[in-house]
């Protein structure tokens, strides 16, 4: 029998503060009491908050991003409407193929697992589109599969400077509440996320930033719904119910959350807090002499990292080591990089303690798995990078020989 704690560095689900649990621990209650709305309403408004738009509504699905993805695209598109997406790793690569299961007219980019959104491609075919046949334009904003954050002010900009009225569809399942997200400021019109990544939940809900432009595409989309129907979500939430049971319980949580971020932290905190983790991770694995699969630095996630495994290591035995006999669990490698990478994902209630444990685990399971490193290089750097934050200078050499 294992003692003490499994320790949890994959990109979701994330690790859930204490007071979060807790949070959830609620006997079952009326959904349709007449002060349920005083438990949700407050949830909505501070949604939009963490997602930085005042004029955008928020919706909450129960199920996962995944669902959310479907939530905004029958809503809002019609069958054989053409959609411009990029496709750079496993979720943008999953985004695309429910476009085209859901009957859209799909124009893909296709760039290397490492690069991020093409945004100069996506301004030149946008440019060329005369007729406005391109009725949408979908950014993977932070793709976990790979580590790599995309320029979506960017793509705003290309949208604006060829005047082209396309809706603009961002997935923030691993950057929304983690990574700066500003629905407004980059005119964002469905930001799709999920309870179970930066907001520190359990996976099970679904949410939903929907701009004024998105609800107008709504009132004459043909494409079928029904669970995910915006008209009834809307009819419901405007007094804090919904159109069907909720999952009581992980609103309960998610206020909680809520609460943590942005009164208890603060959101730029939060935000500045995950930046610091990414950087020690970076440092570590750069001291282990390993590399990651952003293509460049200023591409590099902060909230996960995707760790290429040396020659002849399989990233899988690394993984498998790290679960049963350290106790910690690793992402995997996904689609083209399984068994070629691991994942340390650093996002959500997450320390500097944390981080170097899941540093120190990945030295050991590296070089039980064959791998030639030298113990604390990785976890020295992070404490170097830790201790110059504090203005510290570290008295003895890291990693000696």
């Amino acid at each position: 029998m294992r003692s003490g704690q499994t320790q949890l560095f994959i990109p979701g689900p994330t690790n859930i503060p204490e007071a979060v649990r807790q949070a959830m621990n609620v006997p079952m209650q009326d959904m349709r009491a007449p002060d349920f709305g005083a438990l949700t309403l407050p949830v909505f408004a501070d949604l939009k908050r963490v997602m930085r738009t005042e004029t955008g509504t928020v919706m909450i699905f129960p199920g996962s991003g995944t669902a959310a993805w479907e939530a905004a695209i029958t809503n809002t598109l019609n069958p054989g409407d053409r959609v411009l997406m990029a496709r750079f790793g496993q979720f943008s690569k999953l985004w695309v193929e429910m476009a085209e299961r859901l009957g859209l007219s799909v124009e893909v980019i296709d760039v290397a697992w490492g690069a991020a959104t093409p945004v100069n491609e996506i301004a030149r075919r946008l440019g060329a589109d005369r007729s406005g046949a391109i009725k949408a334009v979908f950014v993977t904003h932070n793709e976990t599969a790979t580590g790599v954050t995309s320029d979506v002010a960017g793509v705003r900009r290309a949208l604006d400077e060829s005047l082209h009225d396309a809706l603009l569809f961002v997935d923030g399942v691993s950057s929304i509440g983690s990574i700066d997200f500003r629905m407004d400021d980059w005119g964002v019109d469905l930001a799709v996320t999920g309870s179970q990544k930066g907001l520190m939940c359990p996976a099970g809900l679904g949410i939903l930033g929907v701009s004024d432009k998105a609800l107008a595409a709504a009132r004459t989309a043909t494409m079928r719904r029904a669970y995910f129907e915006f008209a009834d979500m809307l009819a419901m939430n405007a007094t804090g119910y919904f159109p069907y049971t909720p999952p009581t319980p992980l609103i309960h949580g998610l206020k909680a959350a809520l609460d943590r971020i942005l009164r208890h932290e603060g959101l730029e905190a939060v935000l500045a807090r995950h930046h610091h983790l990414a950087q020690a991770v970076r440092r570590g694995v750069a001291a282990m002499g390993l590399s990651i699969v952003a293509e460049h630095p200023s591409l590099a996630s902060d909230t996960v990292t995707a760790i290429k495994v040396p020659e002849g290591i399989d990233a899988r035995e690394v993984i498998a080591i790290a679960y049963a006999e350290f106790n910690t669990s690793f992402g995997s490698g996904l689609g083209p990089l399984n068994g070629r990478v691991f994942r340390i994902g650093h996002l959500g209630d997450l320390n500097e303690a944390m981080v170097l444990t899941a540093l120190s685990v990945a030295e050991l399971a590296l070089v039980r798995a064959g791998a030639d490193l030298r113990f604390g290089a990785g976890v020295g750097a992070a404490q170097a990078w830790f201790a110059q934050a504090r203005g510290t200078a570290p008295r003895l050499t890291i990693a000696a020989e």
